[in-house]
């Protein structure tokens, strides 16, 4: 892999390097389901064509993730983004995993929780790749530069991991702090943006509402 793809960016960004894992799996693939969407946006594959999704591009992207997820957009009917981003997101974050596994990014360590459950453990092999992603965001979120000038690829992972509340690289404050120049970098994302931030309030609602109900049981 001679250079990361957005998705691939993302899930870096959404790994505990520390630990060796993913710090939320059903948030990292939305998040992953949504850069994969983007990343076709950016490289003109896709485009919105009255609030859904629609192939732009032939050919190739020479990533293997998102030609998979292009073909089945290119054979399905036309859907929203909101559906894209939800569909198969799991499948997506896992094969990411695989790709950054077999390209040496990360050690992929798979076993059983308690005997039972699989079990995916991402160990990055270089933690300052990481660290270099990081300093993209805090870049696009906090340099001087005005957002015409940020790069579009760090404009869509950094409102991307916002939509998301990734609060170890955009802590809630931030998204506070910076609420408007980051719905000026959604705006360079592309429509998966809005909808991975509808996706992910509608998540977060289903996990409140669980742990209220359980708490009163």
């Amino acid at each position: 892999m001679t250079e990361l793809s957005l998705p691939a960016k993302a899930y870096l960004l959404a790994c505990d390097v520390a630990k060796g894992k993913l710090r939320d799996r059903r948030r990292a693939g939305l998040l992953i389901s949504g850069a994969a969407l983007t990343d076709l946006v950016l490289r003109g594959r896709v485009a919105d064509a009255d609030g859904r999704v629609a192939p732009t591009g032939t050919g190739p992207t020479g990533d293997l993730v998102l030609d998979e997820l292009l073909a089945e957009i290119e054979g399905e009917t036309p859907r929203k983004w909101k559906w894209w981003v939800r569909k198969d997101a799991r499948g997506t974050l896992e094969a990411v995993e695989t790709q950054l596994d077999t390209a040496g990014v990360i050690e992929l360590k798979t076993g059983r929780t308690l005997g039972l459950f699989p079990s995916r453990r991402p160990v990055v092999r270089d933690p300052a790749v990481v660290e270099r992603l990081r300093a993209l965001v805090d870049q696009a979120l906090r340099g001087a530069s005005p957002v015409s000038d940020v790069d579009a690829g760090d404009a869509a992972l950094t409102s991307l991991v916002a939509a998301v509340e990734l609060r170890d690289v955009v802590p809630g404050r931030d998204r506070r702090r910076y609420k408007e120049r980051i719905e000026e970098l959604s705006e360079r994302g592309g429509d998966a943006v809005p909808a991975l931030r509808k996706l992910f309030k509608e998540l977060r609602a289903v996990r409140a509402s669980a742990a209220a109900s359980s708490g009163g049981s």
